[in-house]
């Protein structure tokens, strides 16, 4: 079962091989003209600024963390701390990476926009290809690189607690990458369109808005440096949390009526996460390859063919792999240790299915398309109370479908779960729920890549309008950016639902390392309190991130108005003029840094202290947070989601079109929607994994 690691060691290098692939394409093609390399530079070296200063920050937090997983009681030390700097680090490197790439593709859509849409998707699908295979890639890498040199080299017993550092250093990363660039992109965003396209009537990323290339900027530093992080601890997150719950399985700190009867060759357990992802790994590959620019096919066929493809060639594999893993893995005493594989094949082929629903269910909610968006736009002709009152609606309503959705897969996968070893018990039916994370996020490098290519494309829109490229361009670009709203809002789906399908597992896990300790009946003064603190936690962060977006959106509006009023002839274009718009982005990296502090040291921090009180009341806090936080992501991220397509419905021509009070109703119904959608929805899946893998890396110092 060794050769597993080094199978998925083979296949991340695919992905990284294949990312470079698309780097050099993209680097290859044209940027367009002089000015439209002078604004692509500009955003450029914004954005890979702001990422430096981001990263010098959460540094400090990241030795600190370091130094306390050295120090603290807990198992594994010190390979933990290790694994730890390592999921950090790699998740750094692909953020940096992704960056750098999808700030080179934006000139070179919008150029390959003069000659179609069937030129300029493909290239902003690569350049978003290259931060999904990077993401993924290096995931794989880290989780099958540290239990390679920990585990099977070095022979340190505490396995579960490797993995579990490893996914905590990706989950640190991830959650101030999400808060930092969340905050940063909306604040440039509603600056500018409250000053530039309701008070002064000029169009989205009109030149003369000294906020346009902040927003610009903060599309990548929100939607794919942030992105990516979150992508890359979901996956991270959704292989570790199996192996950590086997691990515990069979070191006997269970009731013995709910214990695994493993003796034999269980390593073969351990490996399946990782060779699933190998499996879906591989796949991607294989869907990327096929996803290309064709006259006469929508937008969205050629975009999600590579996604289907990838999706189908998962499931065939991944029968494949579990009967050939499976198939020798034996008890001494001969018997099967998995008496029916394919069930445990079929929970992952339910996680896999489970995500294209949800992710469908986004796209109803967020579409233009479909009736939730249209409703909303209708009701802008009255007002923007009226289309502020519906988009609430429509995303609490989505939470409905979602979690049934959610419920389901968890319900089946349980069931298959248990089947597959002949036993029932809850442990042993967690291990298929944890194995439907697995199957969610089989195909991330795919995922990531048709998600990355949203913020390319609207970059490309910004840059057409900047350099001043004829209305069709602008048209072509429009078309790829509304396609990117969507596909934002399928891959934030895909995240959200891993996520509270993994959180699950790794609450299983918690209560297991802890042991007899932890006592979580609701009868139980302690986790009833628990309970309430961890329900309202997500509000919190919720409000929090909001309140900073607004702080930060202030002084944005401060400004842009400043210029409008000193800098003469702005407002009205003369030649020669130009904004200041280095101190719009400078206000937005200042902002974004200083206000990312207090909520992502919160996530940390909270689990810390109710821990070090009372593990009982950990227990609830944790319970509470998953399923609030579960439901806010979903209600926050469709909610944003629709008014901004909302938007984009009205301005193609429905209800009078740009120009008119519905139009002007429906932008600020989009303003409302960017934290929503861009800040705090995205964050809540983040904030809810890492409160649950603090706990269980620190339980053995908590008790």
């Amino acid at each position: 079962m060794t050769a597993v690691p080094y199978f998925a060691l083979i296949a991340s290098a695919l992905a990284l091989v294949l990312a470079y692939y698309f780097a050099k394409t993209v680097m290859k093609a044209d940027e367009g003209t002089d000015l439209m390399k002078e604004i692509g530079q500009a955003i450029r070296e914004g954005a890979m600024t702001f990422l430096r200063r981001e990263y010098q920050w959460v540094s400090i937090f990241v030795v600190a963390m370091f130094v306390l997983l050295l120090v603290l009681p807990i198992d594994g030390r010190p390979s933990a701390s290790f694994a730890y700097l390592m999921g950090a680090l790699l998740s750094s490197v692909a953020g940096f990476i992704g960056m750098r790439i999808a700030t080179a593709a934006n000139t070179r859509t919008a150029n390959a926009a003069r000659e179609g849409a069937a030129k300029a998707l493909p290239l902003a699908f690569k350049g978003g290809a290259v931060m999904g295979f990077t993401v993924a890639g290096l995931a794989l890498f880290g989780i099958s690189f540290n239990y390679l040199l920990w585990v099977t080299w070095l022979g340190v017993d505490s396995a579960f607690q490797v993995v579990a550092a490893f996914g905590l250093g990706a989950s640190s990363i991830a959650l101030f990458a999400r808060i930092g660039g969340g905050i940063y992109t909306k604040a440039a965003d509603v600056g500018g369109d409250l000053v530039g396209k309701v008070e002064a009537g000029i169009p989205e990323d009109d030149p003369r808005n000294p906020a346009t290339i902040a927003d610009a900027v903060g599309d990548n530093v929100g939607d794919v440096a942030g992105m990516g992080a979150d992508l890359f601890e979901s996956y991270a997150g959704s292989i570790v949390a199996p192996i950590v719950l086997v691990s515990l399985l069979l070191s006997g700190v269970f009731i013995e009526g709910d214990k695994l009867q493993v003796f034999g060759d269980y390593e073969s357990l351990l490996m399946y996460p990782i060779l699933i992802g190998a499996l879906g790994m591989i796949a991607s590959i294989v869907g990327a390859l096929l996803t290309r620019g064709r006259e006469g096919q929508s937008l969205s066929t050629q975009l999600h063919t590579g996604q289907y493809v990838a999706m189908g060639l998962t499931i065939i594999l991944t029968i494949a792999g579990t009967l050939w893993l499976f198939g020798g893995a034996s008890n001494p005493d001969g018997s099967a240790i998995v008496q029916t594989p394919i069930y445990l094949a079929l929970t992952i082929i339910i996680g896999l299915l489970g995500g294209w629903a949800i992710g469908f269910v986004s796209e109803y909610f967020t579409s233009e398309h479909y009736k939730p968006v249209k409703g909303i736009a209708e009701k802008a002709e009255t007002g923007a109370a009226t289309v502020t009152i519906e988009g609430i609606a429509q995303g609490k309503l989505s939470t409905l479908p979602s979690v049934a959705v959610v419920v389901t897969m968890i319900g089946l996968s349980y069931w298959f779960g248990g089947a597959a070893f002949g036993q029932t018990g809850e442990v042993i039916g967690l291990y298929g729920v944890s194995l439907a994370a697995i199957g969610m996020l089989a195909v991330t490098g795919i995922i990531v890549a048709v998600d990355a290519y949203g913020p390319i494309a609207d970059n490309a829109g910004g840059i057409a309008e900047m350099a001043e490229l004829p209305p069709e361009v602008r048209d072509v670009t429009d078309g790829l950016d509304a396609l990117g709203n969507t596909t934002a809002a399928v891959a934030k789906g895909f995240a959200v639902g891993s996520a509270a399908v993994t959180a699950l597992a790794l609450f299983k896990s918690f209560s297991l390392a802890a042991g007899s300790e932890v006592n979580l009946d609701i009868n139980d003064t302690a986790v009833t309190i628990g309970l309430f603190l961890g329900a309202m936690t997500p509000f919190i962060f919720a409000a929090l991130t909001m309140s900073s977006v607004g702080r930060a959106a202030q002084a944005m509006i401060v400004e842009v108005r400043r210029q409008f009023a000193e800098i003469p002839g702005l407002r009205e274009g003369l030649p020669g003029v130009k904004p200041d718009s280095r101190r719009c982005v400078d206000i937005s990296t200042q902002a974004a840094l200083r206000e990312m502090l207090l909520p992502g040291g919160l996530a940390i921090a909270l689990p810390l202290v109710i821990g070090f009180i009372d593990v009982n009341a950990l227990g609830g806090f944790l319970a509470g947070a998953v399923v609030t936080g579960f439901l806010m992501a979903i209600y926050m991220a469709n909610a944003g989601g629709a008014w901004d397509n909302a938007k984009k419905y009205i301005e193609a021509g429905a209800h009078g079109g740009k120009g008119t009070d519905a139009h002007a109703a429906a932008v600020v119904g989009d303003t409302i929607g960017d934290p929503f959608k861009d800040t705090s929805g995205p964050a809540m899946n983040i904030l809810i994994k890492v409160m649950t893998i603090v706990s269980l890396v620190f339980v053995p110092a908590f008790i």
